[in-house]
């Protein structure tokens, strides 16, 4: 390959690594930013202070569903779907998907989300029904994003693409570094800053 080939070739592949630059970072734009300011409230989340917002219903289940009642032979096991539809249709209860523990005298139901916590009982003999709602906030509800508590499968799947486009990107970074290194003598000292501080303030405060 002669000279002329090989600049041609190194151009197209720096303008590879500068398009995935750009892309993964406009993808990682908004969710870093959300990452970096869950990472300081989480930090801070003891003098954050909150007032938890509680809501609760006391009702009772209609007799018809009461019949329709077969406690299953697991003790884990969804509610019967007549019974999920008027939980939502009545009283905005979303259940679905959600395994509840049966036993002979009640049936309970965790419900715990981003941000805050909900349960419900039904009482199998009487069809009395109650259910507790716990909200802590949006900060709550986003320092749990950051930690994909209670999130969910789809969520779960966002933060691994997340990461890999948070990889690409600082991949690619790093490749342009290397590239422009030679016209800025203090790239890699301020990289290896990067590396020494934190490792730096592991070994001597962290026990």
């Amino acid at each position: 390959m002669n000279k002329k080939n090989k600049l041609t070739a190194r151009f197209i592949w720096l303008g590879t690594v500068r398009q995935w630059h750009w892309i993964s970072s406009a993808v990682c734009l908004i969710g870093m930013l959300l990452f970096a300011i869950t990472g300081i409230t989480l930090n801070h989340a003891a003098q954050i202070q909150v007032t938890p917002h509680v809501e609760t219903i006391e009702a009772d289940v209609p007799d018809e569903l009461l019949q329709q009642l077969m406690i299953p032979d697991e003790e884990k096991a969804p509610l019967p779907e007549n019974l999920v539809q008027w939980l939502s249709a009545k009283h905005g209860i979303r259940t679905q998907e959600r395994l509840a523990e049966w036993s002979d005298e009640e049936i309970y139901v965790s419900l715990p989300r981003p941000g805050g916590d909900a349960w419900l009982t039904i009482d199998i003999t009487s069809g009395e029904l109650f259910y507790e709602k716990t909200e802590r906030g949006w900060i709550s509800y986003f320092n749990d994003l950051h930690k994909g508590r209670n999130t969910g499968v789809v969520w779960f799947w966002f933060i691994d693409v997340f990461a890999v486009a948070c990889v690409i990107f600082c991949i690619t970074g790093l490749v342009l570094l290397y590239r422009h290194a030679g016209s800025r003598p203090t790239t890699w000292p301020v990289v290896g800053l990067g590396l020494v501080i934190p490792l730096l303030l592991a070994i001597l405060f962290i026990h």
